[in-house]
């Protein structure tokens, strides 16, 4: 029962309207320099528009502990002791009750969710998760801890049966981790657990402040379109890791899929492999792509063609590009680690990391490897970034062919190109600097003079700072032996 008197303030979710009768109220905005509609055909949205979904959804701005849903969620620490915005409200109103039970349970763990009473809240249950500190070095782990939180808290109103649940924002300010990220695995979380085993759950209640209300609005029509039209113009701005079947970001150490090797045929017939390697012309991405490309060359050599109408034809073959990179499912690529943002430089600019021993050039679908590349860069390049590669202990098949990396720098847009303002080259050897020095003298122009080659990390960390890089350990310890072996070879 709610205390005497105090019925008033708590808030009927019956009374709140659910997201698809919030049609038409806003929501994320395309860019409108950028139209994608024609290259959006033949692309399914990985989250499609679910109208039954949408009415189990409603985005609430306030206090989350004013809920009446059969359970809301308290974000906390380790101790269950933390002091923050949602857990001062949750037990202002639950009462004195709540501390004494929350001393019984003796902690959660990072990740974990917990049950008690509602006690005084006109919530029956609390559910109470702690939220994972963030650190750009440590990302990963981060999320994984921020899935298991959502994932979890759904976990147990199902099996409850529960009917309805109010989530807060989990990880708070106070722990660092940025809203924006937080949200999408938010979103797609409880989007999943909506597909797979949400059939006995009414409603689910993102409650929310007036600072994080702009941001789940925005990102609402990505993972909850609540028409077919919405659906098309939020795919492009879907993030390429959207994780796996339950939402979950797909870490290294898990299976990854491989592609299988292209061209490879069973059958031992000469006639039937010609017709079909004959059948494969002008399929390959970059034939389908990119157009007539010799008929474009030509037409500019006769001067046929503007620099302007130049310029649209690339923005509009890259825009072609970067909206199947938005609707394909690239987790397995993501798997893989090879590309990743880090911290800032001494500049203040975004560090993007390339590992090159992850990189499985013989193995992967090199089509999605490029497809990723763009996805994750797009946004990056639209202000100054420089880049490390880890050239460390890569062998043959971790090296990617000239011609690729001649197509990639003439897909990519202009962006790319001007606001890279240094390539690092981490642990190169005499072959790569050769092999980098013709490639950038006769195949790309502008990025001969932004490849500085660094034999140690204490050379790079005159550029950054090592707390704002995240480093593989085979990279940590291969530099150590390097800088160690000398001394220990060296005459007493």
């Amino acid at each position: 029962m709610d205390p005497l008197g105090a019925r008033s303030q708590f808030v009927d979710i019956q009374t709140l309207p659910t997201w698809q009768q919030q049609l038409g109220e806003g929501g994320g905005d395309p860019d409108p320099d950028l139209d994608l509609s024609d290259s959006l055909q033949g692309f399914p949205s990985p989250f499609p528009f679910r109208p039954d979904i949408n009415r189990k959804i409603i985005l609430f701005c306030g206090d989350v502990a004013l809920l009446n849903c059969t359970a809301i969620v308290n974000t906390s620490n380790e101790s269950l002791s933390d002091k923050n915005p949602v857990s001062d409200g949750v037990h202002r109103l639950a009462g004195p009750e709540l501390r004494d039970e929350l001393f019984k349970l003796k902690g959660c763990r990072t990740g974990e969710a917990k049950l008690t009473k509602g006690f005084s809240l006109a919530a029956r249950f609390i559910v109470h998760t702690v939220g994972p500190k963030y650190k750009a070095k440590y990302r990963t782990a981060a999320e994984s801890s921020l899935f298991s939180c959502y994932r979890n808290t759904m976990q147990l109103a199902a099996e409850q049966s529960m009917a309805s649940v109010g989530l807060c924002v989990v990880s708070t300010a106070k722990r660092g981790y940025p809203l924006e990220d937080a949200t999408h695995i938010a979103f797609r979380t409880v989007r999943r657990f909506l597909e797979n085993h949400g059939n006995n759950l009414e409603a689910v209640v993102f409650a929310v402040s007036d600072s994080e209300e702009s941001v789940y609005r925005k990102l609402l029509p990505l993972y909850y379109p609540r028409s077919e039209e919405e659906e098309k113009v939020s795919l492009p701005f879907i993030p390429a890791d959207i994780g796996n079947t339950e939402g979950e970001p797909v870490v290294p150490e898990r299976q990854i899929r491989i592609a299988e090797k292209p061209g490879t045929l069973e059958d031992d017939s000469e006639e039937e492999s010609l017709r079909s390697d004959l059948g494969q012309v002008g399929n390959h991405a970059f034939a389908r792509m990119e157009g007539d490309v010799d008929k474009q060359r030509k037409q500019i050599l006769q001067g046929q063609m503007s620099e302007a109408a130049i310029l649209k034809q690339h923005q509009r073959n890259y825009g072609r590009w970067l909206c199947r990179a938005r609707a394909e499912d690239l987790s397995d690529v993501a798997a893989l680690k090879a590309l990743y943002q880090t911290g800032v430089d001494m500049c203040g600019r975004t560090v993007m990391v390339l590992v090159g021993r992850n990189i499985p050039v013989t193995l992967i679908d090199i089509e999605k490897a490029l497809l990723y590349f763009i996805h994750v860069m797009d946004h990056i390049t639209v202000k100054e970034y420089v880049m490390v590669y880890f050239h460390t202990l890569t062998g043959e098949h971790n090296h990617l062919d000239s011609d690729f990396l001649k197509n990639l720098y003439d897909i990519v847009d202009a962006k790319f190109k001007k606001n890279l303002k240094a390539f690092y080259f981490v642990h190169p050897t005499f072959r790569s600097k050769v092999s980098t020095w013709f490639f950038t003298t006769f195949s790309v122009s502008g990025m001969k003079d932004r490849v500085r080659y660094l034999d140690t990390l204490q050379q790079l960390f005159t550029c950054m700072r090592p707390e704002q890089i995240d480093i593989p350990p085979f990279v940590l310890d291969y530099d150590a032996r390097d800088i160690y072996l000398p001394l220990f070879f060296s005459p007493m």
